[in-house]
C-alpha cells in the first residue's frame, strides 16, 4: 500500500535517535540526557517534541570492547 503524501510528510517529522551507552547511569543522568537531546533535536530539527523518539541501549561493559580490550578490563 502506498503512503499518503501527508503520511511521509508526518513521518520525516519524527526523529527516531538511538543512544548506545555502557550501563552504570543513575535514573536522574538518563532523563536529563533524553531531556538535553530531546530539547536540542527539536531546536535544530525545527521538530515538536512530542515527535521525537529517543531509545537508550545500555550495555553491560563486559558486552562492548574498543581497540581490542573489554571496556570492563579498564
Amino acid at each position: 500500500m502506498l503512503k499518503s503524501k501527508q503520511a511521509i510528510k508526518e513521518a520525516k517529522r519524527m526523529p527516531l535517535v538511538h543512544i548506545d551507552l555502557i550501563e552504570g547511569r543513575s535514573e536522574e543522568q538518563l532523563k536529563g540526557l533524553v531531556k538535553d537531546v530531546t530539547a536540542s533535536i527539536a531546536k535544530n530539527a525545527n521538530v515538536p517534541e512530542e515527535r521525537i523518539h529517543i531509545v537508550l541501549n545500555e550495555m553491560r561493559p563486559d558486552r562492548y570492547s574498543v581497540a581490542g580490550k573489554m571496556a570492563s578490563d579498564k
